[in-house]
């Protein structure tokens, strides 16, 4: 990950902890190009129908600054399996023994291309979420359709081959 695009994602997460630390679940997404522009949804984490919308909105929004780089976080409940991670919205009842409370992210820069991530949370026992660093994931992933930021993705890829050069 370039410099660039770390820039982008800790600006991205410290919104996002900011959020978590007030009870605040929300997709956040920023887009870098002709200006910094960041846009958050609260609807996001209902279902899938709202989270395409909002990532079509972005699409949208990073056509009009001509962005050249973004992120997109959402907060989430994971649980790892043998074969896969399946996630759900976070909510206030308190987690399953397999699950843990993170923020998963994806970013996107045209010259570096893509990575994702997660930056995992934990809570002391008042309930205050301590957070640890944004992790990259070094394996070779196959993002699904559910993968936050998949809609977002599609749409900055399907722009950039249909771009005339």
């Amino acid at each position: 990950m370039n410099d660039d695009l770390a820039a982008v994602l800790f600006d991205v997460v410290e919104r996002q902890e900011r959020h978590i630390l007030a009870d605040e679940y929300l997709a956040i997404a920023a887009l870098d190009g002709e200006r910094r522009l960041i846009l958050s949804d609260y609807d996001y984490l209902r279902d899938r129908a709202a989270a395409v919308a909002f990532e079509q909105r972005v699409a949208a929004h990073g056509r009009r600054v001509a962005a050249v780089r973004w992120v997109l976080a959402v907060p989430q409940v994971w649980v790892i399996n043998e074969r896969d991670v399946a996630a759900r919205s976070p909510s206030p009842h308190p987690l399953r023994a397999d699950e843990e409370e993170c923020v998963t992210w994806m970013g996107f820069d045209q010259e570096d291309g893509i990575d994702y991530g997660l930056v995992p949370y934990a809570r002391r026992p008042s309930g205050q979420p301590v957070f640890d660093e944004p992790k990259v994931f070094n394996v070779p992933l196959i993002p699904g359709d559910l993968m936050p930021g998949h809609t977002l993705l599609r749409a900055f890829l399907d722009d950039e081959s249909s771009a005339d050069y």
